[in-house]
């Protein structure tokens, strides 16, 4: 199941820690070729050497997906050293907190700039390249926070992964005629660094509202990522994968205690 995915050319960006992390080493792990992006390129260049070390087949790339040059210096890049482009994870993404009162207009503009103008930015610079594959694929990273869920302090956050949503179903069908396919992963509350320092009363109460008791893992996100982008999908496009534990199906904690 899913070899299809062995040998294609994979590019994430957020690669370097976090859920777009735990997407490369998925990929990595089933035989593609991945180019990892992250800003600086320390980060990079370490992400990449972990899985090559792991024996997956790895290049490191430093960019920033709100620059269009650096994006298409992204997509030449991984055209040059992996022969092509067939995948894009579009996970780049970033997630300050703070109330509408307080937020100045800058720090908006910044997550629009990253979460919403970075996937358009990465998908047009790859798509040239996705036209020549045969079955390009592009999964997005949004969240359930914003298309289904809200939380205090991710106004932008959550308007940006709305966004994704909306720019998908179009673009869907104007890459359908390439044979490209566009879908997103909406993950719950899955334990990356950001989690870490928070303690673990903190965790145990975010796990005691989740159905399955507890937590994701950043491989959840990425087996989820690796289903979409594998031949095997090619029939499912501009649809959403909510990887969440059942986080959003009970009304109140007391559905759960009753179940």
């Amino acid at each position: 199941m899913l070899t299809s995915v062995e040998g294609r050319s994979v590019i994430v960006t957020g690669a370097s820690k976090g859920i777009g992390k735990g997407i490369a080493r998925v990929f990595a792990s089933h035989g593609a070729k991945v180019l990892v992006v992250a800003r600086t390129e320390a980060d990079a260049q370490a992400a990449a050497a972990e899985l090559s070390e792991s024996g997956g087949t790895a290049a490191a790339f430093s960019g920033d997906v709100t620059d269009w040059d650096s994006m298409q210096a992204m997509a030449a890049a991984a055209a040059e050293q992996h022969g092509g482009i067939d995948v894009l994870c579009a996970n780049a993404g970033i997630y300050p907190q703070t109330k509408v009162e307080e937020m100045d207009p800058s720090e908006w503009d910044h997550v629009m700039a990253t979460n919403l103008k970075g996937s358009f930015l990465s998908i047009k610079a790859c798509l040239p390249h996705l036209k020549n594959s045969d079955g390009g694929r592009i999964v997005l990273t949004s969240s359930i926070t914003g298309p289904v869920t809200g939380y205090p302090g991710w106004t932008h956050y959550g308007a940006t992964k709305c966004g994704q949503l909306g720019f998908m179903r179009t673009a869907c069908m104007e890459f359908a005629k390439y044979g490209i396919t566009v879908n997103a992963v909406l993950p719950g509350n899955i334990v990356t660094e950001g989690l870490s320092g928070l303690g673990e009363d903190y965790l145990k109460t975010m796990a005691a509202s989740i159905p399955l008791g507890r937590l994701g893992a950043v491989e959840d996100i990425g087996n989820a990522a690796l289903f979409l982008a594998s031949k095997e999908a090619g029939y499912i496009t501009g649809q959403t994968i909510t990887v969440d534990g059942g986080q959003i199906i009970p009304d109140s904690i007391e559905a759960l205690e009753e179940a």
